[in-house]
């Protein structure tokens, strides 16, 4: 296990638990959607039961393109990259309203996992061809 984790550019393994992160947040939410709606804590219904299944469905779809960026899939940066721009607007929206704890932990992490999967590390791992013709 440890050498599978050396073979990969400390870049990549922050950008790939931060997307995964970010994936384990939105199942959570669509959880708490579907309990609030189970247990009727919910004024609306018809919304609650699509949030759920709205969270669940991006939170699997990011933890499994945290997965792919994990395993150097090329095809996985742009997808983690897009994550962090959503994240971003979501972080504005939160200083907007008020909640800038919370907006500050989101801009964050959408610094920190931007700049990880954009780093050069990231990239020599995920395009060892074309990076090292580049820099010739």
């Amino acid at each position: 296990m440890s050498s599978e984790v050396s073979s990969r550019p400390y870049t990549v393994v922050i950008a790939a638990a931060l997307e995964a992160l970010i994936g384990v947040a939105a199942v959570v939410g669509g959880v708490y959607s579907m309990f609030i709606a189970i247990t009727g804590r919910t004024g609306e219904l018809s919304s609650a039961i699509p949030l759920t299944a709205i969270g669940l469905g991006v939170g699997a779809l990011l933890i499994f393109v945290a997965r792919g960026l994990w395993r150097l899939n090329d095809w996985a940066r742009t997808p983690v990259f897009v994550t962090q721009i959503f994240l971003g607007v979501v972080a504005y929206y939160m200083f907007t309203s008020g909640q800038v704890v919370i907006g500050a932990g989101l801009a964050a992490v959408a610094v920190a996992a931007s700049a990880a999967v954009l780093s050069p590390p990231t990239t020599a791992a995920l395009f060892p061809g074309e990076w090292g013709e580049r820099n010739r």
